[in-house]
């Protein structure tokens, strides 16, 4: 009787049987075997196998712009930043310069696009890239997260190919929670805020770091995975929130009296962000040292109206093209009156949440209309505006918030 030449099984106790010149392989063997191969050939397509693509300022501003409504100028200093340095880490050094690593330090308030524009700029590049909060991070030997563990989830996203880590990008989120909580050093502990900055310091500068590769704290005969992190980019984002008193503050130290008015007059003063300097960073909270690491300092513009509008609807992965896409999975086609989107802007900018928020207005509006469509077996579903007005009616601003 013919048997499997790899498992040994019979022919009669498998569903296939496949000969070849010399044995048999049956059906439950070759589905292991393809999922072997396909397990193998994604290892070898992996980050640090395939050669970095390097593209232009201008193609990467036009990537970006697919997925990323305005904000122009991060878009601008975003791309100029990228290409630099993967052009610093994929050129031979040919002579005794050393171009130094350009650190991004973005500003701007919650919902702006600040994680979008990291996470979008990652996605072209196809590099690991890994979102950290920095809330979780303090000092060594406290309750928290060390710094390494930014390391660790990098060499996590890079399913620990050190080499593809090495030349990956980290996102440092609410960088501005670790700021110094006073203007002068305390005398007791700042573990959550200054010992944290100053903990990062040698992870934006580029040193050998060893990290434990499961995550958590060091202990002595822990094995250690060495990261160089020169080639490592670091992108670090905040809200900053009061920052903008901080900027109208030093705009207006140098200039009194009447001439003050004539020199300060051409001042956006609803969106002084654009004005934003290293110093006000330090003056905020932040020390010296952490601010001469980020050398590409940009502000992301609070949105308007029309950005709001747009970023439901424009995007490659807008808003209203997932649900659209979700709805047409289960053979449903759904479309919205153009007084409803207005509507969810309104309400986004009643509450101030930003481009966040707008997700969380849609779903409250969507929730019945995802439970029950499916079931009804309707072929169309139309939002109309009165239907949106009534879904939103009973929710509080608080609740959206929150969510």
């Amino acid at each position: 009787m013919n048997k499997c030449s790899f498992c040994g099984r019979n022919e009669k106790d498998v569903n296939l049987l496949i000969a070849g010149i010399s044995g048999h392989i049956c059906d439950s063997c070759i589905e292991q075997a393809h999922g072997i191969v396909n397990e193998e050939m994604k290892r070898k397509s992996s980050f640090s196998s395939s050669k970095l693509e390097l593209r232009k300022p201008h193609e990467i501003k036009d990537f970006l712009d697919q997925y990323v409504i305005g904000q122009d100028t991060a878009k601008k200093f975003l791309s100029v930043a990228v290409y630099n340095h993967y052009k610093r880490v994929t050129q031979a050094s040919d002579d005794d310069t050393e171009i130094e690593k350009s650190n991004i330090a973005l500003v701007g308030r919650t919902g702006t696009g600040k994680t979008l524009l990291a996470r979008t700029i990652a996605k072209m590049l196809d590099v690991p890239f890994t979102i950290v909060d920095a809330t979780v991070l303090t000092e060594a030997g406290y309750v928290g997260e060390d710094i390494e563990s930014v390391l660790t989830r990098l060499l996590q996203a890079a399913d620990y190919d050190v080499e593809a880590a090495e030349r990956g990008i980290v996102f440092i989120d609410e960088l501005d929670k670790i700021a110094r909580k006073g203007d002068n050093p305390s005398i007791t502990r700042d573990v959550s805020g200054e010992g944290v900055q100053q903990g990062l310091l040698k992870l934006l500068e580029g040193s050998v770091i060893n990290v434990p590769p499961q995550g958590g704290r060091k202990h002595p005969d822990q094995k250690m995975i060495a990261v160089n992190t020169k080639n490592i980019l670091f992108m670090c984002g905040g809200a900053f929130d009061g920052i903008d008193r901080k900027i109208a503050n030093r705009l207006n130290t140098t200039v009194v009296g009447y001439a003050a008015a004539k020199e300060t007059s051409h001042i956006d003063r609803e969106n002084l962000l654009q004005y934003i300097a290293p110093q006000d960073l330090k003056s905020f909270g932040l020390i010296p040292e952490i601010i001469g690491r980020l050398p590409v300092l940009t502000y992301l513009d609070p949105l308007d109206r029309d950005a709001l509008k747009k970023i439901l609807v424009e995007p490659k992965n807008s808003i209203i093209k997932q649900y659209k896409k979700l709805f047409k999975m289960d053979g449903i086609e759904l479309s919205f009156d153009s007084t409803v989107l207005d509507f969810v802007v309104d309400k986004a900018i009643e509450f101030k949440l930003g481009a966040r928020g707008l997700r969380s207005i849609c779903e409250h509006i969507m929730v019945d209309a995802m439970y029950d469509a499916p079931s009804k077996q309707k072929d169309k579903v139309r939002i109309t505006l009165k239907y949106a007005r009534n879904k939103l009616s009973d929710i509080d601003a608080q609740r959206l918030k929150v969510a």
